[in-house]
């Protein structure tokens, strides 16, 4: 196919099913991690498994020169970079009144900043090519908020505000940004939750269960692919009916 996808905390989680995804159906990846060497090598011989090429770049995407060189990485490895999904993400929970000033510097500078500084750098890159798409990891606490979670959601919110104004921004390019909002999904993120929130958690979603990142991971294949040719600047929440 050709086509290559990049993808920000690509060999675990939500990233990894992203990956898994794109490979299956022919995309070359480039898989930015920071933490296990070890996992991200194992993840990436899996992937390759599907006849794909996998580059994996290490990196702390709240650096916006070490952002730039991931970029310039993929671009002279593959030549292109045809679909950004900025999936890496962090929390540092606390009620607002106690939220220490370092715990919601690192939520926003990971969650938004780094976000910014990957479109921003791809973009430049998509634009040349006049294609791309590029797709965000939101949260349905950016839409709601949520308690003891300020800074998430603040970073959340700010990411859907960056979506929409990239997707402005960027269509004369005929590169589409659109953000999927994920709910409760079973990950290792929220398997530190005690039962008594995931059964509280789960009383207010009409489907009565997590999210599978499989299920993140089909949508936002749909929205990076070529099949989408018609829809930017829209946030897509997928979260079992919990924000109705």
């Amino acid at each position: 196919m050709g086509k290559v996808v990049f993808i920000t905390g690509g060999t675990t989680g939500i990233g990894k099913a992203i990956a898994e995804k794109f490979s299956k159906n022919g995309y070359d990846l480039a898989l930015n991690y920071l933490f296990n060497e070890e996992e991200a090598e194992s993840v990436k011989k899996e992937l390759e498994a599907n006849g794909v090429k996998v580059l994996l770049l290490y990196g702390d995407i709240r650096d916006s020169k070490v952002v730039a060189e991931m970029i310039d990485k993929t671009v002279k490895e593959f030549s292109s970079i045809d679909v950004l999904v900025n999936n890496a993400g962090i929390t540092r929970d606390g009620l607002m009144l106690r939220m220490k000033d370092e715990d919601f510097d690192a939520v926003i500078d990971t969650n938004l900043k780094g976000s910014f500084y990957t479109q921003k750098f791809a973009a430049k890159h998509m634009a040349k090519q006049r294609s791309g798409r590029i797709v965000n990891i939101a949260s349905v606490v950016g839409l709601v908020g949520n308690i003891g979670q300020a800074n998430y959601a603040a970073a959340k919110a700010g990411l859907i505000g960056v979506t929409k104004t990239a997707a402005k921004e960027l269509a004369s390019r005929n590169i589409l940004v659109n953000a999927v909002a994920p709910g409760f999904i079973q990950t290792l993120m929220t398997a530190k939750l005690s039962d008594e929130v995931k059964e509280a958690a789960n009383s207010k979603i009409p489907l009565g269960r997590f999210g599978l990142p499989e299920e993140i991971a089909g949508a936002v294949y749909f929205l990076g692919s070529d099949d989408n040719t018609y829809i930017t600047g829209q946030v897509l929440t997928i979260d079992g009916g919990m924000v109705i």
